[in-house]
């Protein structure tokens, strides 16, 4: 009988690359992670592993049972949820991973409105940004998460289901007192002598950042590099940078000013499930709730508009 817990090793490492990944992900140690996959081989009668000095890959019945191996637990988690909840009551654990700027604008609202219409549902959140949170999302370490499509580091195949939220337009962060402010639009060729705050290297926002000031001609010249859109704001604040960021992160409580590029950029933004899993109550409910949100003046309604993808 197959181990739900080795079929979950087994799918992170298909995700993940490393044994000493999973491990570090799973706070175990590698050697644990090791002598169960091991007895997977036993339970399974097959060879799932091909040992290459001090790494192993899958075999081709490896990845074969990793794949299937998430549909089980996804398969198996719904079936707990329908056996707690014969009357279609969501309950259980949901992990909901988003990207900075939708935490409070789409998740903590969602998760607001959970737990007064759903009180037995549980619902984790987790910063993810978009080159984390497909991955996050096939390991099984997210059940729902809010990205964007527009990311092209990540594969969107038929192992997943995208709903459309809207869009968000990427925009130009200046301090209150800057130049520019005085225009109605920016062509980013205007900023080519400017200091620049960025996100963290190989981040949606700042591999962006880096494409559109390229294609303006110029490299930016980036003064400061943060994880959190708190800090890049606070930055532009002081006078020492600009930025570009989606609206979504924008609030009014920061002192800056914000204006469109010449050339619209936006990126669209989606709710990302494994497929299937929308049939359990509980992600359904999550999902649900996400999209019923009221109106965000930064997210625009689900549909492609003239100008750039982000």
């Amino acid at each position: 009988m197959l181990n739900s817990g080795r079929l979950r090793l087994l799918s992170l490492l298909e995700t993940l690359g490393t044994v000493r990944a999973v491990a570090e992900t799973l706070h175990l140690s590698a050697s644990t992670v090791s002598q169960q996959l091991a007895v997977l081989e036993t339970e399974t009668r097959c060879q799932l592993l091909e040992r290459t000095g001090r790494k192993v890959r899958l075999t081709p019945a490896g990845l074969l049972l990793a794949r299937r191996g998430r549909e089980i637990l996804d398969q198996m988690a719904e079936a707990e949820a329908e056996l707690h909840a014969l009357n279609d009551e969501p309950i259980g654990t949901v992990r909901l991973g988003a990207f900075q700027s939708a935490i409070y604008t789409l998740a903590v609202p969602a998760a607001t409105r959970l737990a007064t219409s759903h009180p037995r549902l549980r619902l984790e959140l987790i910063e993810l940004e978009p080159h984390e949170s497909g991955p996050a999302l096939r390991s099984g370490e997210a059940d729902v998460i809010v990205t964007t499509t527009d990311y092209v580091g990540l594969s969107w195949g038929a192992d997943l289901e995208i709903i459309p939220l809207g869009t968000d337009p990427i925009v130009l962060v200046l301090p209150r007192d800057h130049p520019l402010t005085g225009r109605t639009t920016v062509n980013l060729a205007a900023c080519a002598e400017e200091t620049w705050a960025c996100d963290r290297p190989q981040s949606y926002m700042a591999d962006l950042t880096v494409r559109l000031c390229r294609e303006a001609g110029f490299e930016p010249r980036v003064a400061c590099r943060f994880s959190n859109y708190l800090m890049v704001l606070r930055h532009v604040e002081s006078g020492r940078s600009i930025t570009l960021l989606p609206a979504l992160a924008i609030t009014p409580d920061h002192a800056v000013t914000t204006r469109e590029l010449s050339t619209p950029v936006h990126r669209n933004v989606t709710i990302a499930v494994r497929r299937g899993t929308t049939q359990r109550a509980a992600v359904n409910a999550v999902v649900t709730a996400l999209r019923d949100h009221p109106e965000i003046p930064a997210l625009a309604a689900p549909k492609q508009r003239p100008g750039r993808l982000g």
